[in-house]
């Protein structure tokens, strides 16, 4: 049953991925990103990760997607409009390289669909994804990497802080 669910979600977050790529205005861009955050932490909740999933539409889909939008009202960009080096249309480069990781997709999927060892789903422990567990991890394991990540985010605040206040002088 989880399947049903599964393929279609993951369908559908690989064409607003697409969507994201090749949609030629930048907040059109950026409402196909936040679709595929959410068709993620909808793949997430089908995982028994549920914190992570509501981590996922809280933060990327809410908070950072606010800050893409903003940047992108900020710097006024139009439609189509692109960097000189950036055409996206005259990248043979780019499209034989999209081209080919699509067909790898669909191989791969191809491969799974037929392969007939879909009974059997990965059986997984009554504590995955649980708060208490990951803040185990994160305030045991990952302590480190927490707290230069809470420096980095102190001093984007900071120098956010500053140019806001250099603007309004």
């Amino acid at each position: 049953m989880e399947l049903l669910i599964f393929y279609p979600l993951a369908g559908l977050c690989v064409a607003l991925a697409l969507g994201v790529i090749f949609n030629n205005s930048p907040v059109g861009s950026a409402i196909a990103l936040i679709g595929m955050m959410l068709c993620l932490s909808g793949i997430f909740v089908l995982q028994q990760a549920h914190f992570i999933a509501i981590l996922q539409i809280i933060i990327y889909a809410g908070a950072i997607m606010v800050l893409f939008m903003f940047v992108i009202m900020l710097l006024n960009l139009k439609q189509g409009e692109t960097a000189g080096w950036v055409a996206r249309e005259k990248n043979l480069l780019l499209s034989i390289l999209t081209g080919l990781l699509a067909v790898g997709i669909l191989y791969k999927i191809a491969q799974v669909l037929f392969s007939g060892n879909m009974d059997a789903p990965a059986s997984l422990a009554d504590s995955f994804g649980t708060v208490a567990v990951i803040g185990e991890t994160l305030f045991t394991d990952f302590v480190l990497p927490f707290e230069v990540a809470s420096i980095l985010l102190l001093a984007a605040m900071i120098g956010a802080v500053v140019l806001a206040k250099n603007k309004l002088d």
